[in-house]
């Protein structure tokens, strides 16, 4: 019997680094590749992305790397992923998409030009080995989104990407309700469906409706107007455009990612504005107040943003001024809702016009923000058109699988054809059965500057400086565990200094008794003293402060003659 498996590799249990792996045969096909911003726990870590190990032990039969769209949590760990490869691997995607990705690649020298980027059209049907892979138009806050279908000899596996059912589109591309359906009609084995507002009553207004929510902001405005959106919402630059043309104010893009998306989506027609509408920063400043709007990102507080950086009088070109108007075009991403409040307080406390998602509309309907995700409606609207045998949802916390899963019982699927997944499991598929038969390592690999991998050992590590701060114990001894020098002990970030300075004494005098208790049990090592110098002093601080800081301990262990022998922290 035919049997197909699909493997997460990220996007269950999560928001973002949305990756999928089907096998069929000896057909391994990758969908999506994307990563996650860190939490605010993982200290210094710039990028979350999935552990690509078991895709390098399959990259002998990987036929493409399938992308729905250009969003960075769908293609922000390609060049990671590619710069592990052995082999040349071809990409597709939708050509404001391919645009995206080949902009991407373009900055990274050891992989520019080497994996071919293959662009394709909403029905376009691309051959991988005995399957087959088509792409179906889906409305989302990005332009040129799909859905993939995935046509194995087990049957058809469709894979929704991020997607609404939006009527009334910025750039007229319409959700295709007739492919959907036909594909229901002929037979779908398998729905993977994003599961972002499963818990969301009712359908996601359209995009035009943020339009008319900031009709009225824009025309009472009497300075400057500062936007902040997603840099890859192009649908909402195209408002913002829209409305500026209407109000007679130029349009100013800052950051490097929103210029660069701009400039792609203007290339393939996704956005659209006359000539001499969009002008540079620095002749923004130059002109009236009331001709302005300046377009940012930041809209999620993001420390080195725009808007972060404008609230913070940090910004090279702007400052925020009393009577600007600023508004946040979007909502905060669950986990970031305190720090976007801090940069709206600044901004009030600059004496700028603050609008956001909780501020009035004056229009019936009218938004400051829309999502780019199905509501629970749309949901069971998806699952009623493919009818689909099983059903996996994807792209969400255990809230929102669990909550979809409900809504697919809802509408007749037998509740033994759900599998709600953990990255990291295989689920297999027949015409008849599915279930979980194995797994995989899929523990996310974090990502610090030029290092790839950061242990979980170094970011605990980071959480104790953080919440404790350190404690440097030093010490010479000699070669039979005397001590000749110290000890001496410095702290940072862990009690005041004056607080400190009343347990130094205490502290060397444990110090002291440590070593004299490893002396008198033989262990005279450099690294046998510094474990317990750091296990003592550990402890002692830990009696006297209910606290524990990270503990650097040097032992330096002289020979007669004065030669250091070793000198390593722990």
């Amino acid at each position: 019997m035919e049997n197909v498996q699909v493997l997460p590799l990220g996007g269950t249990g999560e928001i973002g680094k949305n990756m999928w792996a089907i096998r069929s045969g000896s057909d391994f096909l990758i969908l999506d590749c994307g990563f996650a911003f860190p939490t605010e726990e993982m200290f210094g870590v710039d990028l979350v992305l999935p552990d690509y190990s078991v895709v390098l032990e399959n990259q002998q039969n990987l036929r493409g790397i399938y992308i729905s769209h250009g969003h960075e949590d769908h293609i922000g760990g390609l060049p990671f992923l590619l710069k592990k490869l052995s082999v040349v691997v071809p990409i597709y995607a939708t050509p404001l998409t391919a645009g995206l990705i080949e902009a991407k690649l373009k900055e990274h020298a050891s992989i520019r030009g080497k994996f071919p980027i293959h662009v394709v059209n909403p029905r376009d049907i691309v051959e991988a080995g005995g399957c087959q892979v088509e792409y179906i138009r889906v409305t989302h806050s990005i332009p040129d989104a799909c859905s993939i279908a995935v046509h194995t000899p087990a049957g058809t596996i469709i894979y929704t990407g991020d997607w609404k059912m939006d009527q009334t589109p910025i750039d007229g591309q319409h959700f295709d309700f007739y492919k959907f359906a036909e594909l229901g009609e002929k037979g779908v084995l398998l729905l993977l469906s994003d599961s972002t507002n499963a818990t969301r009553e009712g359908f996601t207004p359209s995009e035009r409706m943020v339009e008319m929510g900031l009709d009225g902001a824009f025309a009472t405005a009497k300075n400057r107007i500062i936007v902040s959106t997603f840099a890859s919402n192009v649908h909402r630059v195209q408002i913002f455009c829209n409305l500026a043309l209407k109000y007679g104010r130029k349009v100013a893009l800052v950051g490097r990612s929103l210029v660069k998306t701009s400039e792609q989506a203007r290339k393939h027609g996704f956005l659209n504005v006359p000539e001499g509408l969009l002008i540079k920063i620095d002749e923004a400043t130059s002109l009236p107040h009331d001709q302005v709007v300046i377009v940012t990102t930041g809209s999620q507080g993001e420390p080195t943003s725009g808007l972060t950086r404008i609230a913070n009088h940090q910004h090279k070109h702007i400052n925020v001024l009393a009577g600007d108007t600023v508004i946040l075009s979007a909502i905060p991403i669950p986990g970031n809702e305190r720090t976007v409040s801090r940069v709206i307080n600044k901004l009030f406390g600059s004496g700028a016009h603050v609008v956001y998602e909780t501020s009035r509309s004056t229009a019936p309907g009218a938004t400051k923000h829309v999502s780019g995700h199905a509501s629970r409606e749309e949901l069971r609207i998806m699952l009623v058109l493919t009818k689909p045998k099983f059903f996996v949802p994807i792209h969400g916390e255990e809230r929102h699988l669990i909550r979809h899963a409900e809504l697919a019982q809802s509408v007749g699927i037998d509740s033994a054809n759900i599998l709600i997944p953990t990255n990291g499991d295989i689920l297999e598929f027949t015409p008849k059965t599915c279930k979980v038969v194995g797994h995989f390592n899929a523990e996310p690999v974090l990502v610090d500057g030029s290092a790839l991998g950061v242990g979980l050992g170094v970011l605990k590590d980071r959480k104790t400086l953080a919440n404790d701060g350190v404690i440097s114990a030093v010490v010479t001894v000699d070669e039979d565990g005397y001590i000749l020098d110290g000890p001496e002990l410095l702290s940072q970030g862990f009690v005041h200094e004056d607080e400190f300075e009343e347990l130094v004494d205490a502290a060397r005098e444990a110090i002291v008794v440590s070593l004299g208790r490893a002396r008198d049990e033989g262990l005279l090592t450099s690294g046998a003293l510094k474990r317990r110098m750091t296990e003592d002093v550990g402890r002692f601080f830990y009696d006297r402060t209910r606290r524990r800081p990270a503990i650097l301990a040097m032992v330096q262990v002289v020979r007669s003659a004065g030669v250091p022998t070793a000198t390593q922290p722990v």
